[in-house]
Order: C-alpha cells, then structure tokens, then sequence
C-alpha cells in the first residue's frame, strides 16, 4: 500500500530540489550496489533496487514529479491522478530513453563492457608522454635551455597515416556498417536490454586495412629517435614538469596529438637547500670572528656577497640576505630570500702558542663566557 512506501526523495537520498544530473547520479549510484546481478539470490538488494527503481522512474520525468509533489504516492494508485502502473511491480516502468541509458550504464560495469558500455566514436586525443631531464641547482634557479632525444611516433611517409598499402585504402568495417560500434542484447533481471559497444574488428574507427602498409605494418606511425628543445623556466623546482604541445601520441579518428611533459630532475648542491623560494646554507665562523665581529664572505647563487658579523655573535645565529634566493614562476623579477645559520667553529687542533694565546684569554675572561665587570663589593655583617 501506498502508506508502506518511503518518501522517493528519501529512497534516493536527495533533498526535494534536487536537479536532474542529481537524480542521476544518485540513482546510478544505488543500481550499481543493489542490481540482483551483482547480488545473486540477496533478496534484501533486489527489493531496495526495485524500490530505487521505482523512485527514479518518477522523479525523472518532470510530470509524474510533478503530481507526485502534489499528490505523494496516492498519485500513483490504481484510477489515481496519475495511475502508472505500479501496483505490478516493474511492469509498468518504462526503460526507454535516459533509463535505458542508465542501464547501458550500470549492465556496462557488471558484465565487463567499460564504464558507459557505450562505443566512443569520432577524434580522440594522443596520450601525453612524459620523460625527464637533469639540471643543477643553478640551472633551476635562473633557467636554461635543454635538447632532450625521445621515441616519437612519425606520420609515416609511404601510407601517409592510413595504415593501409600504397595503392590501396581503408575500406568501411563490414560488422558495423562504419559505425564503429555494434549493438547486443543482454537477459538480464528486466528481460531483454539492449547495450552497445566497440567493434572489435575495426577498433571503434569504422574501417578495416586488409593490406597493410610494409612500412608501419598497418599503423599508420614509424617510430624514430626526434630531438627536442626545452626551455626550463627560472624558478622551477624538482618535479615540475614542463608541458611541449603536440610532442606526445598521435590521436586517432583525426585528433590531435598528446602533449610531452618534460619532468625536472634537480640535482642537490653541496652548500644550498631550497624551500619553495628560499634558499638555506650553513657558514662557520671562527671563534674570534663571532667575538670581535668583522668582515665575512657568503656564497649565494649570485656569487659571493659580503656581510659584517656582529661583535658577540653566537652559534646557530640566522641572518637573511633579501633577494638572493630562487625566482618566483610567475614573474622571474620577483625573488625569494636566503637564509644562512652562521655556526662557531671550535678548533680541534691547536700548537702550542695558540693554546698558550687561548690559556691567557681564558684568565682574562675569568674563566666565564662574559664576564661582568668588577663591581665594589658592599659591606655588610659577612666578610
């Protein structure tokens, strides 16, 4: 009875102004987990697929959603406003049109023929390859230009991407008439389901090549060794790939062909480290260098800059030299920041008359780090 039934937007769990594309989407979802034919003998999957079923089949047409947005399920009893037949069970549903679609769909997945079930005719594009290239530290930073040498697929010159023997030319595929696909009838839990799918003599193209080119040996393609000229970006860093149109597979039915992603490999440098834009490093001083301050020399990727130490400095002390670092993707004028740790170096060996001079500043400094000065000592009961 019509008061036994769920409310068909909570059957499909969509809210009541759900659009058509989610209607779909949720329905496609519930068939595909409770078809019988993928749950053989699971009495509780048939019943909540018929049930999804019967809610799809309403809501999806806009007049019958409409009179059951009005009258409910009462709307689809026997003389009702809008009787569908439903008190048969599935014998009053109606699997034409997009509900075919739907099943082409989900009868596509479970019985193995792709996701759509449905030939794909007409261009399609190349795939893209991808390969890589090796650069330094340096070259990532400000850029260069790389020759690069794959396998690429060459129109071949005798066929002249036919496929087919000079003299000769594709003829249209006899299984499918040139449509290249071909249409199959399936029995499944509803009877019969018509569905299509690829045709395998002609491989979806419509045509067949009963002599084959020599050359190419019917694809159309000779494979050779092409070189390639890479422009590497300033700024790019290791793993960003830089994309060359048309350098990837050709396409088939007259598409066009894949792109080539030219990955960077950037080789580590033995001073700097890189975080996005910025650039790390790690300079030792001497000890009296830190003490007294002064004059040091920094390496950064523009060469060597120089920069006053302040008197006292300690180890592990970060000092930024603004613009030194690695050059923004989007605008080479724009640069990061290098970082570089100035660490205190202890000397592990010394002669004797610099343990001597090392002996007498440790006296002078009354054997602590920073000594403060003397003060008059004020008196008191305890002397």
């Amino acid at each position: 009875m019509a008061e036994s039934k769920r409310d068909y937007y909570e059957v499909l769990g969509v809210p009541k102004d759900a659009d058509e594309d989610a209607l779909k989407k949720a329905y496609r979802k519930l068939a595909k987990k409770y078809h019988p034919d993928a749950n053989p003998g699971d009495k509780e999957a048939e019943a909540k697929f018929k049930e999804a079923s019967e809610a799809y089949s309403v809501l999806s047409d806009p007049q019958k959603r409409q009179q059951y947005d009005q009258f409910g399920h009462a709307a689809f009893e026997q003389g009702g406003a809008g009787a569908g037949g439903f008190g048969g069970g599935f014998g009053g549903f109606d699997f034409g049109g997009d509900m075919g679609d739907i099943f082409g769909d989900i009868f596509g997945d479970i019985f193995g023929g792709g996701r759509s079930g449905r030939a794909r005719s007409g261009p399609s594009r190349g795939a893209n390859i991808k390969t890589s290239v090796r650069i330094t530290f340096e070259e990532a930073v400000f850029g260069c230009d790389k020759e690069i040498e794959i396998n690429f697929k060459e129109t071949c010159a005798s066929c002249h991407g036919t496929g087919a023997k000079a003299g000769t030319s594709p003829q249209t595929c006899s299984k499918c008439n040139g449509k290249g696909k071909i249409m199959y009838t399936q029995q499944s839990f509803f009877g019969t389901v018509q569905n299509v799918q690829t045709c395998p003599d002609c491989n979806g193209t419509g045509q067949v090549i009963k002599e084959k080119c020599p050359d190419c040996y019917g694809t159309g393609y000779k494979t050779v060794r092409k070189k390639f000229k890479v422009s590497i970006p300033a700024g790019i860093d290791n793993g960003q790939c830089v994309r060359l149109a048309g350098g990837g597979e050709p396409g088939t039915g007259g598409g066009e062909r894949g792109d080539l992603l030219v990955e960077a490999v950037v080789s580590q440098h033995p001073i700097f480290k890189r975080q996005d834009t910025s650039i790390y490093s790690t300079v030792p001083i001497s000890f009296a260098r830190a003490a007294l301050g002064g004059p040091i020399r920094i390496k950064t990727v523009d060469g060597e800059v120089e920069y006053d130490v302040r008197p006292g400095t300690q180890t592990d002390t970060k000092v930024r030299l603004k613009g030194k670092g690695v050059p923004s993707l989007r605008s080479r004028s724009v640069r990061g920041d290098h970082y570089v740790t100035l660490v205190v170096q202890v000397p592990e060996r010394m002669n004797q008359a610099q343990k001597e001079a090392l002996r007498r500043f440790d006296d002078a400094m009354n054997g602590v780090a920073s000594p403060e000065e003397e003060k008059p000592k004020k008196k008191g009961i305890f002397k």
